[in-house]
């Protein structure tokens, strides 16, 4: 009989000192999360590959007779939650009959503008060490958000100029994170 009351017993102690914990759980959990405070900074990494490009001279694919990769890092600077400006660097490197060389870099700023929760337009001016120049649209779309960090994939589509190429225009792929 004792056994029985002492487990009885100490049920009861264990649930009567876990419910203030569970409130507050409980509490937290229920709090809406504080909302961001602008002006607002973050930054990226992550991998850029054109698929495609199109100009005078032909339609031309990444992955047929040559490799490229980007790898863009970033810092964007939210005004608000509707609009940033973002600095983005990225050296791309091109693997080619089994050699392979940084073949560019190029410096990419622009203005950022939200669309819906999650996806973002970033309009980008284009600079390359290569000698071309143009601008750059990019649909952005963050995938998975974590609490200190997301997951993102884009669509950039860089129209290119300059240094005695016909103008161009390129689809490609991008995903990374953000944190």
């Amino acid at each position: 009989m004792l056994r029985h009351f002492t487990g009885k017993l100490l049920f009861t102690l264990c649930t009567f000192i876990s419910l203030p914990f569970s409130a507050a759980r409980a509490q937290q959990q229920a709090q809406p999360a504080a909302a961001p405070v602008y002006p607002r900074m973050a930054g990226y990494v992550g991998i850029l590959h054109p698929i495609v490009t199109f100009s005078n001279e032909g339609t031309t694919t990444n992955f047929d007779s040559y490799y490229v990769v980007g790898l863009p890092t970033g810092i964007n600077i939210w005004k608000s939650s509707k609009i940033g400006f973002s600095a983005e660097f990225v050296p791309l490197i091109r693997a080619e009959k089994g050699t392979s060389k940084m073949a560019n870099f190029l410096f990419h700023p622009g203005i950022l503008v939200t669309l819906a929760p999650g996806l973002t337009f970033a309009g980008r001016a284009a600079f390359e060490t290569a000698g071309r120049y143009g601008f750059t649209p990019v649909l952005n779309k963050v995938v998975k958000k974590n609490k200190n960090s997301g997951y993102f994939v884009a669509v950039p589509v860089p129209f290119r100029f300059g240094n005695g190429h016909p103008a161009s225009v390129t689809v490609g792929f991008q995903f990374g994170i953000t944190f």
